[in-house]
């Protein structure tokens, strides 16, 4: 199984999607590599990044997973295949 290195970036603006969010990152925790969170609380935000090795498709789908939860952005970057 091929996997890739990428790094899904998360703000969450609606912290009623906090448990929905943690429930997501829990189901995919075996592809985790780190995850760090930085309340911003001048804003009402939360930032979080979440480092995965997974293959390209788990990693879309949770990160498609996660941007659907209502109040929570996201984007994925993913570093060259040859690593």
């Amino acid at each position: 199984m091929d996997t890739r290195i990428a790094l899904i970036s998360i703000i969450v603006t609606d912290p009623e999607s906090v448990d929905s969010l943690n429930a997501l990152l829990h189901d995919y925790r075996d592809f985790i590599i780190g995850r760090m969170g930085i309340p911003y609380h001048k804003r009402g935000v939360n930032i979080i990044s979440v480092a995965v090795d997974a293959p390209q498709e788990t990693t879309s789908a949770l990160s498609g997973k996660i941007g659907r939860l209502d109040g929570v952005f996201t984007k994925t970057v993913y570093a060259d295949s040859r690593i």
